[in-house]
């Protein structure tokens, strides 16, 4: 039988007989939660149950821990192991923010993506012979393509979403469901020829930087480039082979890599991360920033991270350019105690789905009703989400806040009375409804 198991977060459902260590590497990923199908799970809280019904001990590692995991270590609930030197006492990058609404203001960046500095930078290391990675989190070549004429937009048919532009294929293609259409010769609304491209993902970058350096080795690493396991390592492969000389990716590289000749990181855009609807919006900004800023310089020289951003005196700019991970938490922990979220709370969001908008709108606005019956302002919502349609489906969500203290089984028992209460409705019937709990 082997003694050590190297899986994914579905390993942890094996047959284990003598456990005796899990350990969780990265724990911050959000990627350890299921959202779908069920079972939807966090396989970090599922590995803490598992390691407590075997007796066993649970490993979390991170350079940037879950704020959830850290504020347990605070409170005693986890023992806290902290490493302050670098492997090998390599020092940390250093990080230089380069305010691109001035530059744009001063039409020094009017049509280029990248600040005089990053392409200073850039240059430098290429001719040293050195490695550099720029950091866009959009695939594609445009989020957006708006007519010039009448600002007509391509949305999707099933999604309350518009068309990502994919250059490559000439192709308006939907993240959420897949849904494919060609970019029309034409504006359908005016019959006008020019559309204009609103913001821009990793086909734009390898695009632009095949300009400008054209003699550069370069290769994409997101979701297009590497859907196959064997394409992924080819990419990975040729990189730290020095066969490439410019890794461009999304999120994928900060997954823990190690490259022992990159001497420049970029980081495009860094407000895109920042500005997003969601609780832990910086909390992610600041693990992905520091993640991807710890690519660089990780052999005997220090490496460099341009940090583009339009908010350069923003506080968690601040925060990561001196990689201030205790004050980033300090602050957010303020907040989260004050609008009662994680890790004060416990969050349960009841998700609706229906093609039928009408019977959606009456039915979550009663769910939501008898819920706030029992359960008081514990209850927010029903809410429609910023995309209110996927895949054909409208979405309205209910968000329960508990407190952490209150007890699981009463708390089960109010939601499944409440449920079975609505499946009495004959319209309840066309909808699908699920909970999902401790939602990432």
């Amino acid at each position: 039988e082997p003694m050590l198991v190297l899986g994914v977060r579905s390993s942890l459902f094996l047959p284990f007989k003598d456990l005796g260590l899990i350990i969780i590497d990265e724990e911050h990923e959000n990627t350890y939660k299921q959202q779908d199908p069920a079972p939807r799970y966090h396989a970090r809280n599922a590995a803490l149950v598992l390691a407590g019904m075997h007796g066993a001990k649970t490993l979390l590692g991170s350079a940037t821990p879950s704020i959830d995991s850290y504020f347990n270590a605070t409170i005693g609930k986890y023992g806290l192991v902290e490493l302050t030197t670098r492997y090998g006492d390599r020092l940390m990058p250093e990080i230089l923010t380069v305010d691109i609404k001035e530059l744009r203001r001063k039409k020094i960046m009017k049509d280029t993506l990248f600040s005089p500095v990053l392409v200073e930078k850039l240059s430098e290391a290429l001719g040293k012979g050195e490695q550099v990675i720029l950091f866009q989190n959009r695939r594609g070549f445009a989020p957006m393509i708006e007519c010039r004429g009448c600002g007509w937009v391509p949305r999707c048919v099933n999604c309350d979403v518009s068309l990502t532009y994919h250059k490559a294929h000439n192709q308006l293609v939907c993240h959420y469901c897949g849904y494919t259409y060609r970019l029309p010769q034409v504006c359908p609304e005016c019959k006008g020829t020019e559309f204009k491209m609103q913001g821009f993902g990793t086909e734009k970058v390898e695009e632009e930087i095949a300009g400008q350096f054209p003699a550069a080795k370069v290769e994409r690493l997101d979701f297009d480039t590497a859907r196959t396991r064997t394409a992924y390592e080819r990419i990975i492969s040729d990189f730290e082979k020095g066969k490439t000389q410019i890794l461009i990716g999304t999120q994928m590289l900060s997954k823990g890599l190690d490259f022992g000749n990159v001497s420049v990181v970029g980081i495009l855009s860094a407000d895109s991360l920042m500005n997003f609807p969601d609780f832990r919006a910086h909390e992610r900004a600041y693990q992905l920033m520091v993640q991807v800023s710890g690519r660089a310089g990780r052999r005997d020289k220090r490496g460099t991270v341009i940090l583009q951003t339009t908010q350069p005196e923003h506080p968690l700019i601040r925060m990561v350019q001196h990689f201030a991970y205790k004050e980033m938490v300090s602050l957010q922990l303020s907040e989260r105690s004050m609008f009662r979220y994680p890790p004060y709370y416990r969050l349960i969001v009841l998700i609706l789905r229906s093609r039928n908008e009408e019977a959606l709108q009456e039915m979550s606005a009663l769910y939501a009703e008898k819920l706030r019956a029992r359960l008081g302002e514990r209850v927010l919502g029903p809410v429609t989400p910023p995309i209110t349609r996927v895949q054909t489906l409208h979405i309205k969500k209910i968000v329960l806040k508990i407190e952490i203290s209150a007890g699981i089984a009463p708390l089960r028992e109010i939601l499944e009375g409440i449920h079975a209460e609505m499946q009495g409705y004959a319209l309840f019937k066309q909808l699908l409804v699920h909970y999902d709990v401790d939602p990432a």
